[in-house]
């Protein structure tokens, strides 16, 4: 997660710049092969492609989970049957498990680069060959952005762009989902909230800070109880000059904490309102270039 003192770090003399976005130099290498940030596609041969049958597709979306690695006979029954597999599950596997081979060896045309699925002792495997999904390049940009906040936060911006782009809807959209897909797909989501706030983190210390609230707001009406939305809407609209709303943003937000929850708001909001309160230094914000 991208901290306000990344941010101080690299701009001491609080001097922000608008956050510059050049397409050409995206730094997603390549597009993902296979992708599931949405519905579930298999891309090979300069095309995309879908996979027909709702086993066909959950059996293929565990195996892309963690692409080399072997995924337990075990786990994928349950992923494909819950607690109530046929009789003959363990024929049954192998069978789906046949026919994803047969549809994958098809899909990969005359060049032959598609996903290969693999049988070994300790279960099965899809290997991609070098390739990555669409989760796992999100995951690398996200972690590229964090680690170059503090020194080159408009190239962060713009890796968080990037991994937020290849999101095109829920995770396994189209998957009927078992355990560990339903538990994978969660932590997917909460990762892509933290990558949005991160972006919008970046937008107010680098913009205008105007240009974020309304998305703020959207945010935190969706997100009630993420105190991180509601930091940085209090803060954008200090910067703007509207204290008394920062002010009163903070106060609706503990109404609501203390009749839905019986909470406080966390101490790091709580400093936060204090510097608003106090017209603090460190939250004024230079005009930007």
């Amino acid at each position: 997660m991208i901290s306000y003192s990344q941010i101080e770090d690299a701009y001491p003399n609080n001097e922000r710049r608008l956050p510059s976005l050049p397409s050409e130099h995206s730094e997603v290498q390549t597009r993902p092969m296979c992708a599931f940030l949405g519905p579930l596609e298999v891309r090979t041969g300069g095309r995309t492609h879908t996979v027909g049958g709702n086993r066909q597709r959950t059996l293929l979306a565990a195996l892309l989970v963690s692409p080399g690695r072997p995924l337990a006979a075990e786990q994928l029954y349950t992923e494909l049957w819950r607690e109530n597999p046929p009789p003959t599950f363990e024929n049954s596997l192998q069978a789906h498990v046949y026919r994803l081979r047969r549809t994958l060896q098809q899909l990969a045309g005359p060049d032959g680069r598609a996903p290969e699925l693999l049988t070994r002792s300790s279960g099965y495997v899809l290997e991609l060959g070098g390739e990555e999904t669409d989760a796992a390049a999100f995951r690398r940009l996200v972690g590229q952005a964090r680690a170059c906040a503090r020194h080159a936060p408009e190239r962060a911006h713009r890796l968080l762009g990037e991994a937020l782009a290849l999101w095109r809807g829920a995770p396994f959209q189209d998957v009927a989902r078992g355990p560990m897909l339903q538990s994978v797909a969660l932590a997917l989501e909460e990762e892509q909230l933290c990558a949005v706030e991160d972006k919008l983190w970046l937008e107010i210390q680098l913009a205008d800070p105007v240009h974020s609230i309304g998305e703020l707001k959207r945010m935190r009406t969706i997100h009630p109880w993420r105190e991180r939305l509601t930091e940085m809407l209090m803060l954008a609209l200090y910067r703007t000059g509207r204290q008394a709303e920062a002010v009163e943003t903070y106060n609706s937000t503990r109404r609501r904490l203390a009749s839905e929850l019986g909470m406080e708001p966390s101490l790091r909001l709580r400093q936060r309102l204090q510097q608003i309160l106090n017209q603090a230094p460190s939250l004024d914000a230079a005009v930007p270039a």
